[in-house]
């Protein structure tokens, strides 16, 4: 069973991990034992992923210098580079916009400064969603101390919905930053725009074209140099 290409982001600034982040992007910094990104690069090889794309901007010339063309986990890997081709960073919804030459008719989005080592980019997930008619599926995370209220609420029969929306007793999650999607939920974005995703998305549950899972393993948005150091003294 084919699976997706991926595309991880990582082309984010990382202001809250400086001065970290002054020298190394925070996708790159070691996390028990090797970069960060590698956890994703090794989980999408073993679940199938063959092609995975890189958006980059700040310090973004040592992603090639690091990871290299991706060989060496059986990938093949293309960076989307958005500082050298547009001065910057271009936000989530942005890149992703920036990048659909190479990704196709859908797949995998996930953040490069997230550790989740259980999760299973499942190829049967995605050929589901490709034979569905959703924009995208995102994957909810309980809801972590610095986000107590969580992003979304999400339905009995999976179905992500905005908070204020949503029947009394729904229970809201936290965005996992994985999810699958399909150029439509950048529509109307132009090549080098910066644009958030937060708005495609509510776009998205508007038109009944968002679904969504709860995974409930391992997860750290490593935001803070706390929670980096928390990872890395883990047993």
């Amino acid at each position: 069973m084919r699976n997706l290409p991926a595309l991880i982001l990582a082309a984010g600034r990382g202001e809250r991990m400086r001065p970290l982040t002054d020298t190394t992007p925070k996708p790159l910094l070691s996390v028990q034992g090797k970069p960060l990104i590698e956890w994703h690069l090794e989980a999408l090889a073993r679940d199938g992923v063959r092609e995975v794309v890189i958006n980059t901007a700040h310090l973004e010339d040592q992603f090639p210098a690091a990871l290299g063309d991706g060989s060496r986990w059986g990938l093949r890997i293309t960076y989307s580079m958005e500082g050298r081709d547009h001065g910057g960073a271009l936000e989530t919804a942005g890149g992703m916009a920036q990048a659909l030459p190479l990704l196709g008719e859908a797949f995998w989005v996930l953040a490069g400064d997230v550790f989740v080592p259980g999760f299973r980019f499942e190829a049967s997930a995605a050929q589901a969603f490709v034979a569905g008619e959703d924009w995208g599926q995102m994957w909810l995370v309980p809801n972590p101390a610095h986000v107590p209220q969580g992003d979304f609420a999400l339905t009995p029969d999976g179905r992500v919905q905005r908070k204020d929306q949503a029947a009394a007793g729904t229970p809201a999650y936290t965005y996992s930053t994985i999810g699958l999607y399909r150029p439509a939920m950048v529509a109307g974005i132009q090549s080098g725009e910066k644009a958030a995703l937060r708005p495609c998305l509510e776009r998205a549950i508007d038109a009944h074209r968002l679904s969504g899972r709860l995974y409930t393993g391992p997860w750290v948005d490593v935001g803070t140099p706390q929670r980096l150091a928390e990872l890395n003294t883990a047993p």
